[in-house]
């Protein structure tokens, strides 16, 4: 998913602010769903929650920039996957994360619905 940065994303230095890289991916996690028709979430209450994320700040972007958002699979067990995501800028490699999201229903850890996990699960790099 591409992404351009704006003046709101940015610090007043005009370099993008540390928490934007978050919603970023969270825009791309989001878009995958919509792509295909379906909702990131059900109306029983249920839907992925962020249990841990570990991210590596590996460049800056600026205002301006044009950014793309990249997504895979690195595995999945009943109720949670987990996903590597990254951004670049013009081939270069700006933010890494791999984030593990679980899938909850009413506040508990369910089975992932075999329709939301097939959105997942296929990503490759």
């Amino acid at each position: 998913m591409k992404i351009r940065v704006y003046y709101e994303d940015t610090d007043a230095g005009g370099i993008v602010y540390h928490a934007n890289y978050l919603k970023y991916c969270e825009r791309a996690r989001s878009e995958l769903f919509f792509e295909r028709g379906r909702m990131p979430f059900g109306e029983d209450r249920s839907g992925f929650v962020v249990r841990r994320i570990e991210a590596d700040f590996l460049g800056m972007a600026l205002l301006g920039d044009l950014l793309e958002v990249h997504t895979e699979s690195l595995g999945q067990t009943r109720s949670s996957v987990r996903l590597h995501q990254w951004i670049t800028r013009e081939e270069e490699t700006i933010y890494s994360m791999e984030i593990l999201l679980v899938y909850l229903v009413d506040a508990r850890p369910r089975r992932i619905p075999d329709e939301l996990l097939s959105v997942l699960s296929d990503l490759k790099a």
